[in-house]
């Protein structure tokens, strides 16, 4: 079978995965042999590792490409014409990721997918996006997902406020007894607004995508959901995790607990053994599998540090020293 074919069986697949389909493994570990042939950049660090890939037999010895890589090489499976380019925000004299996509539109295809699992149609909800930090730089994963959000909405006044927050306002007044809404904001932001206003809103969906950008002391994640929570009259406040390397998205619907979309795990590996995988409940660093990275590598190792649980879902509790403080949703917790 050409790569062509191969590519383009694995991808029906992943676009046919539904939450809990027990084929999860399967595709994951036939992925994994497909971007062991095809993806030179991961087949060499395995070589240098010393795996033997063919003795693997299941998802808990997939190793995980450390997300680093991301920063100083093309992250590619096959040969193919670059679609876009997503680059991490990064503060100044970091060097950002960039994911090389092949596909843009099954990167919005499958966001949508993964947000519908959990909150119904995109196109019943009015999304208002108040993403600055994002919508001042381009190639970011963030914005194009909100923008295409905005773009299926059947309500006109869906949209991005940047220095209109004015405006912003006036929509939550208007629909405060409207709802359904969804507020999609960077931590900072969405501070900076519960700071200057108070609204009624126990229908709305307030959600935060984590990260102060060197804006503002970091808060826990406790601190910030109480702060919003307060300022806008809602019973709990939403959270997403995604970063530029994935094309996938998790969600958690309040207390900082995340619910994997259907291409998406989440795994954890020992802090001071990265090829040792660490038990469900115990704190460990954060490896991600994403089957919908099918063109660039589906086994990432992150530096968010957390924990998974025996049912899947996993919690975020800050990062490792010394890395980078970015990405969607990295609310340090303190325990």
């Amino acid at each position: 079978m050409t790569i062509a074919a191969q590519r383009h069986e694995l991808l029906q697949r992943v676009e046919a995965l539904r939450p809990g389909d027990d084929t999860y493994e399967s595709l994951a570990l036939d992925i994994f042999r497909f971007q062991v042939a095809h993806n030179r950049l991961y087949r060499r660090y395995l070589e240098l590792i010393r795996i033997d890939c063919s003795a693997v037999k299941s998802l808990a010895e997939i190793p995980f490409l450390p997300i680093r890589f991301f920063k100083t090489h093309a992250v590619k499976t096959g040969n193919w014409d670059t679609g876009a380019v997503f680059s991490s925000s990064g503060t100044t004299g970091q060097q950002c990721s960039r994911h090389f996509v092949r596909d843009p539109g099954f990167y919005l295809r499958n966001a949508e997918k993964c947000f519908q699992q959990f909150y119904g149609p995109v196109e019943e909800l009015r999304f208002l996006a108040l993403l600055p930090g994002y919508l001042e730089r381009p190639g970011s994963s963030l914005v194009a997902m909100a923008a295409h959000f905005i773009q299926r909405s059947r309500y006109a006044d869906s949209g991005f406020f940047l220095h209109n927050i004015t405006d912003l306002v006036a929509v939550l007044r208007k629909f405060e007894a409207a709802p359904p809404t969804v507020l999609l904001g960077v931590s900072f932001a969405l501070l900076d607004l519960a700071e200057q206003y108070s609204f009624n809103l126990p229908g709305l969906i307030v959600m935060e995508t984590g990260g102060m950008k060197g804006r503002r002391v970091e808060p826990t994640r406790q601190q910030l959901h109480e702060v919003l929570q307060k300022a806008f009259g809602t019973p709990t406040i939403h959270s997403e995790y995604g970063m530029t390397e994935l094309l996938s998205q998790a969600y958690s619907c309040g207390r900082g607990i995340f619910q994997p979309s259907a291409t998406m795990r989440v795994l954890t590996r020992e802090i001071t053994d990265p090829l040792s995988p660490q038990m469900p409940g115990k704190t460990g660093g954060i490896n991600v599998i994403d089957l919908a990275n099918v063109d660039s590598c589906a086994f990432i190792a992150t530096e968010d540090l957390g924990r998974y649980f025996d049912d899947g879902s996993f919690e975020i509790l800050g990062r490792f020293d010394n890395s980078d403080v970015r990405g969607c949703n990295l609310m340090v917790e303190k325990r």
